[in-house]
């Protein structure tokens, strides 16, 4: 493998949820940044760090193959956060997801491999098991994605990992349900929701309740990102690993939401037809790579509230509800 260090860094989905707090991280690591971005849900996350003389912003859609080798003209390593995200956004437009989720991101990889890039961290999903069984969900099982997010994701893995070679080190990474506050917040995350219910409406509603949810905090995946460009590069490549923290079910989550915010909180069980339910083992990364989360559940909620207290967060902005702004995007037609 190469021994040339990491300098410039591509993002792609760097406005993001997770991009937003990321992207800060790598910037006062003193990388350059670059940000391949479609802004489908704005460049708010990124504004603390917009004026960054390291931070370059390229505003573009991941599936036009000019604008990604723009995007990789000097990069040294590509962490690849861009997508469709989550199965319900997944759904409202499955030829959108595909092309997003698998054809683009099998594109930038070999584009990637191509244009000189030392090191490609794929961003896959827990959610590509399906339901499992077994007690430890480890990386060795068995496939099995339930939707067409999931799908998509799982079949760009091994077209992707393939392209590993001695000067181009690739990993992928399957991330728990990410948890906790950034400047581009997610509101439709099981963790993230649950805390809103509780401090915007003092019920939590929960629906169903038994299915599982695998969590780590956003703190937590945006500091693996760092660590996977600074660990050797033959100590990554070819390797798959889950990240993820704590498994509990819906309700399990609510319960402790209550807990961490006051026992007046109240907690409503309804019924479902949402069944999906993941739990993942995170001891291969805590093996392989001594990556072991520092943040729990109880640091995602209060931080939320915290920042919900001070004002920061709108809770009625469209741009931290994937579905709800995709669907719009969608009807208007400027997504396609």
């Amino acid at each position: 493998m190469g021994k040339s260090r990491i300098k410039k860094v591509l993002v792609t989905g760097g406005a993001g949820y997770v991009g937003a707090v990321l992207v800060p991280k790598l910037l006062s690591e003193g990388y350059e940044v670059v940000v391949l971005d479609a802004m489908f849900f704005t460049d708010m996350g990124l504004t603390a760090v917009k004026s960054h003389p390291g931070l370059t912003i390229i505003v573009g859609d991941i599936r036009d193959e000019i604008v990604v080798k723009k995007s990789l003209a000097g990069i040294d390593a590509v962490i690849h956060l861009a997508s469709i995200s989550n199965d319900p956004s997944g759904d409202l437009n499955p030829k959108l997801t595909v092309e997003v989720n698998y054809e683009a991101n099998i594109l930038l990889a070999r584009l990637a491999k191509k244009a000189g890039v030392q090191r490609f961290i794929n961003v896959s999903s827990s959610s590509v098991y399906g339901v499992k069984s077994e007690p430890e969900v480890t990386e060795d099982l068995f496939l099995e994605p339930l939707t067409i997010y999931s799908k998509a994701k799982a079949d760009a893995e091994p077209v992707v990992m393939a392209l590993a070679g001695p000067e181009f080190a690739v990993c992928t990474i399957r991330p728990a349900t990410i948890c906790g506050y950034s400047p581009k917040m997610r509101l439709d995350l099981s963790v993230n929701i649950l805390t809103m219910h509780a401090l915007t409406k003092g019920v939590i509603t929960v629906f169903g309740g038994k299915q599982k949810r695998p969590n780590i905090h956003i703190a937590d995946i945006t500091d693996y990102y760092v660590e996977l460009l600074k660990l050797p590069a033959e100590k990554i490549s070819g390797g798959i690993y889950n990240a993820g923290y704590e498994n509990h079910t819906i309700l399990g989550i609510a319960e402790m939401v209550r807990d961490f915010i006051g026992p007046e909180i109240k907690i409503e069980v309804t019924e479902t037809n949402d069944h999906r339910s993941y739990h993942i083992s995170p001891e291969k990364i805590k093996r392989e790579l001594n990556l072991v989360p520092k943040k729990t559940l109880r640091d995602a909620v209060l931080d939320i509230k915290k920042k919900g207290d001070a004002g920061e967060i709108n809770w009625n902005e469209i741009n931290f509800y994937n579905m709800k702004k995709m669907k719009q995007l969608i009807e208007e037609g400027k997504v396609s």
